[in-house]
C-alpha cells in the first residue's frame, strides 16, 4: 500500500538526514519475532539468543502487526542528526497518554486478537503506566541486543549518511530517492512510498522529511509518522549484507601477504566507509594501530579520506577497490 508525502519548496529545504539508536532497537524488536527478516542478521540472532531469552518482548509485540498501524511515540523521529539513546527514551517517557492510548489502540485493532489479549487489556485501561512499562522493555532490549553492537551499527549507518550526502550534492534529491530504494517514486511535487505499512498521505506544509537509513528495517521501507512527530522515511543501510561478517574472513591471504595481515584487513574492513575508533573495535586493533596503517594505505593511493562531523571517514579508491577484490 503506497504513502504520499507532498512537498512545496520550503520542504526541499528542510530533508535531512539522521540515526535513531531507538528506532535500530524496536526493529531489532520487530526482526526477532520475524522470520522473514532473518537472513542478514543469524550471527546476530545467535550472538543475542541467550540475552534475549529472558525478555518477555510480549507488549512490543502486539504493537506491531506486520500490515497496519504502528505506534509513533516509541520510535518517534529525532530531533538532532545522531541522538542519544538516553535522550530519546525520555522522550518515549514523556508522552502524553491520551496519545500514546490512542496508538496503542489503533495498533491493537491490526493485530489479530490484540484488543481482546490480557497484555492489550492492561495497556489500554492504564495508557500512562504502558508507556513506562513499554519504554522499560526498549531500554532492557537495547542493553540486551543492541547496545553491545552499537559501535559497529552506527559506523555503518553514518557511512550511509555519508554516502548519501554526497550523492544528495551530486544528484538531487529525485536521483538521491531512485538509488535509495525502488519503492521511492517522485512526480511532480510528491514523494511515494510503495509498499508500507498503511495507505495514507500526508502534507508536509514547511517541516520537511527526515531521511534515516536503518539496519534492521531490511527489505522494508518504512514511510509515516503522524502528527506531532515528523514525517520520516527510513531505509535499509548499504552494506547490510557484510555487517556481521568479520573483517578478517573477507581478507584474501595472497593481499595478507603482500601488505601484512593487519594492514589488508584493514583495506578490506572498508567495505563501507568508516573512521579510524570504528575500524579499531571492528577488528579488535588499537586505535594508535589502524591510524598507522591507514597512513600507509592512504599515501599509497589505496585510501581516500573526507570529514563527516567531528571524525575523519576513509574509503576504498577504485585502485584499493580492485586491490582488496571487493565491491564497495
Amino acid at each position: 500500500m503506497p504513502f504520499h508525502l507532498y512537498f512545496d519548496e520550503s520542504d526541499l529545504l528542510r530533508v535531512r538526514f539522521a540515526l535513531s539508536p531507538l528506532w535500530e532497537t524496536q526493529e531489532a524488536v520487530r526482526t526477532l519475532h520475524r522470520r522473514s527478516r532473518h537472513g542478514y542478521h543469524l550471527p546476530w540472532l545467535r550472538r543475542i539468543e541467550e540475552g534475549a531469552a529472558g525478555l518477555d518482548l510480549t507488549p512490543l509485540w502486539l504493537l506491531m502487526p506486520e500490515s497496519g498501524f504502528n505506534p509513533d511515540f516509541i520510535c518517534p523521529p529525532p530531533l538532532g542528526p545522531l541522538a542519544g539513546f538516553a535522550e530519546e527514551l525520555a522522550a518515549v517517557r514523556a508522552t502524553d497518554p491520551a496519545a500514546a492510548r490512542n496508538d496503542i489502540a489503533l495498533a491493537l485493532a491490526d493485530t489479530p486478537g490484540g484488543l481482546r489479549s490480557p497484555a492489550g487489556r492492561r495497556m489500554l485501561a492504564d495508557p500512562a503506566r504502558a508507556v513506562q512499562e513499554l519504554a522499560d522493555l526498549l531500554e532492557q532490549a537495547w542493553r540486551v541486543m543492541v547496545e553491545p553492537h552499537w559501535p559497529r551499527l552506527r559506523a555503518l549507518l553514518e557511512a550511509d549518511v555519508a554516502y548519501h550526502s554526497r550523492r544528495l550534492a551530486e544528484v538531487g534529491f529525485e536521483g538521491l530517492l531512485s538509488e535509495i530504494s525502488p519503492q521511492l517514486r517522485w512526480a511532480g511535487s510528491t514523494l511515494t512510498v510503495a509498499g508500507t505499512r498503511g495507505d495514507h498521505s500526508r502534507v508536509l506544509g514547511g517541516q520537511g522529511l527526515v531521511l534515516m537509513p536503518s539496519v534492521f528495517v531490511w527489505p522494508d521501507v518504512v514511510g509515516g509518522h503522524e502528527p506531532p512527530w515528523q514525517p520520516a522515511v527510513i531505509y535499509p543501510a548499504r552494506g547490510i549484507g557484510g555487517l556481521w561478517t568479520e573483517a578478517a574472513e573477507r581478507t584474501p591471504e595472497t593481499l595478507a601477504g603482500l601488505l601484512g595481515r593487519a594492514r589488508a584487513d584493514v583495506l578490506c574492513a572498508l567495505a563501507e566507509p568508516a573512521g579510524t575508533s570504528a575500524l579499531a573495535h571492528r577488528l579488535g586493533l588499537a586505535p594508535s594501530s589502524v591510524s598507522a596503517h591507514l597512513k600507509v594505505l592512504r599515501a599509497a593511493g589505496l585510501l581516500t579520506s573526507r570529514r563527516y562531523g567531528h571524525q575523519v571517514l576513509y574509503e576504498r579508491t577504485p585502485l584499493g577497490i580492485t586491490l582488496s577484490g571487493q565491491e564497495s
